[in-house]
């Protein structure tokens, strides 16, 4: 098992390792500018909504890495059984540095939202189980460790650049989905039409946090009652 913290609102022990599997695979370089931004640019359909936004999405697919890597001398191993066996089976989704990834967890990951949890990084990629939000976004205190792998100097606790979310185990799934079938499935929804043409698994494949439609989730919920032959 991966080290326990105490997160930096006082709350009970979590996990802290939660994110850091995938993490190192999302990062991408952002512009002075944007860097300095806490809050991204609002859509024409957010500014349609007032103040009151309404979030585009509410499922998601996070990546995680469930076989043991060392990087800086941390394992950034975190598999869905470590989310199980985790303090009520609860734990941070930390480790995100990707801006648009952030984006998402930050501003439209809400609680109650489920996700499929997804391993990556490994031999057979996929689908494993479910799990859902539980506390919105808060600041990731990993940015401010210098000895965590994501540490960031250019954050500060005054204007923090990274955040998480705390998420709980739900269920596994019925059976794995593996990565192979749902590429066979969205390039058949290419060709043909279906839900799952414009999945991000595909289309943003660097992100380690990815939002889903209600028919791409409502499709592969149904997809673990089907034979994967």
């Amino acid at each position: 098992m991966p080290p326990k913290r105490k997160a930096q609102d006082g709350n009970v022990n979590i996990q802290s390792r939660a994110t850091k599997r995938n993490k190192t695979n999302d990062k991408q370089p952002e512009s002075s500018q944007k860097a300095q931004k806490q809050h991204p640019k609002k859509t024409n359909e957010d500014k349609n909504q007032g103040n009151d936004v309404t979030p585009m999405y509410r499922h998601w697919l996070l990546k995680s890495e469930p076989n043991s890597r060392l990087e800086n001398g941390v394992d950034m191993k975190f598999s869905f059984d470590d989310l199980k066996k985790s303090p009520s089976q609860t734990s941070c989704w930390d480790g995100v540095r990707n801006y648009q990834a952030r984006n998402f967890l930050r501003d439209q990951m809400k609680m109650g939202h489920e996700a499929f949890f997804y391993h990556s990084n490994c031999k057979e990629p996929g689908i494993i189980g479910l799990c859902k939000v539980v506390k919105e976004s808060y600041p990731d205190y990993t940015q401010f460790d210098p000895k965590d792998p994501h540490y960031d100097h250019t954050s500060t606790k005054d204007n923090p650049k990274w955040f998480m979310v705390d998420v709980k185990y739900v269920r596994p799934l019925q059976r794995f989905i593996s990565l192979a079938e749902l590429k066979k499935a969205h390039q058949d929804h290419v060709r043909n039409g279906g839900p799952l043409c414009n999945l991000a698994l595909f289309t943003k494949a660097r992100l380690s946090v990815q939002p889903l439609t209600q028919e791409e989730w409502d499709f592969i919920l149904k997809m673990e009652q089907r034979d994967g032959k």
